[in-house]
């Protein structure tokens, strides 16, 4: 038994018809909404076989049937209509993306927020990890007279402000000219290498109080570069389950919130896949609890190289074409946004 032209077009209707209603579809539906051109029997008999086939199910409380995921992969791989998104939509992710393109990371997770409001889905964002990304530059910022922010801006755009205080005293010259001295020694050099380096003792030879002071200030500078090492998962639009039918459920809604909590687990699941647009559907992911899930996830990159992911998770009846295309199109604009210009190391923003 083979996949005929009709059977095809039968199960493409069933599948977008489940996807906007979340409804069993049976065979007066179809003969009702889509101009088929064969009987309501023949219609049955067609649906018979695709279930036999193993592209649909039937819930036994009711008569029609819903696409499983065998039916959901041929639908992303063969049958799915590209979602063009409109100029207007474009326009509002691109002004909303280029808010803070100075800054990797919140930039992230704003995008994280814009594509869960898109959606109307659970939505992620994985920052990359910086092991081999070069310090920028370093700053020492004066709050008060115990307390620095200490500022570390790397290549890629990534910002890290930590508050240290003081044991010592301190003069605004002597801390901007150790941020000058530590921009001037670290610059250009990657996060992993620097922690490799013996940087208390490079400060040794400085005059009695500035040693204190760079005493004082590296170890902070040391555990602030180890925390910009680890990837983080930002995450948004978590009640966004509760609006949707498959999790009116109490004991599904509650196996989704588990998971989406164990964020160490969903980090490195996010972080072995593949670079590009990846669909997983329900039992394709190899974690158990997100066997009734779908996940899509695309990269974004920084300067042609890529070393984020941006998606969302959701049940597996979801608008596959549009949320595609609108994730598709944000990691478009992020990496636009994080183009550096070759030769001088500076961002440049292109309009997505």
């Amino acid at each position: 038994m083979g996949l005929t032209e009709r059977k095809l077009r039968i199960l493409q209707a069933i599948i977008s018809d489940f996807i906007n209603s979340a409804e069993p579809v049976g065979s007066r539906t179809l003969s009702r909404k889509f101009e088929m051109g064969i009987s309501p029997a023949t219609i049955r008999n067609e649906m018979s076989d695709l279930e036999e086939m193993g592209y649909l199910t039937h819930p036994h409380t009711s008569a029609g049937r819903v696409p499983s995921d065998k039916a959901y992969r041929l639908y992303v791989n063969s049958l799915m209509e590209r979602y063009i998104l409109p100029d207007e939509e474009k326009k509002i992710i691109s002004e909303k993306m280029a808010a803070n393109f100075s800054e990797l990371d919140k930039t992230i997770a704003k995008a994280a927020a814009l594509l869960s409001e898109l959606t109307n889905l659970t939505s992620f964002a994985l920052t990359p990890g910086l092991a081999e990304n070069r310090l920028k530059y370093v700053n020492l910022l004066p709050v008060d007279e115990n307390t620095v922010v200490l500022m570390l801006v790397t290549e890629a755009g990534k910002v890290s402000n930590t508050a240290v205080k003081l044991r010592v005293p301190y003069e605004p010259d002597r801390l901007e000219f150790l941020a000058k001295v530590m921009t001037l020694n670290y610059k250009g050099k990657s996060l992993s290498n620097i922690l490799k380096l013996d940087i208390i003792k490079n400060f040794e030879s400085d005059i009695e109080a500035m040693s204190r002071l760079a005493q004082n200030i590296m170890p902070n500078f040391l555990h602030t570069l180890e925390g910009m090492l680890n990837v983080e998962l930002y995450m948004d639009g978590l009640t966004n389950i509760f609006a949707i039918p498959e999790y009116n459920n109490i004991d599904r809604a509650k196996m989704f919130l588990e998971m989406v909590n164990k964020k160490k687990e969903l980090t490195d699941v996010l972080v072995n896949r593949e670079n590009g647009i990846i669909i997983t559907i329900g039992k394709e992911n190899a974690d158990e609890l997100m066997r009734d899930c779908s996940l899509i996830t695309a990269t974004y990159c920084v300067d042609g190289e890529c070393v984020g992911k941006l998606g969302v998770i959701g049940p597996t009846r979801m608008n596959y074409g549009e949320v595609t295309s609108i994730i598709e199109y944000m990691t478009d604009n992020i990496s636009k946004t994080f183009r550096i210009t070759e030769g001088n190391g500076d961002e440049q923003q292109e309009s997505g």
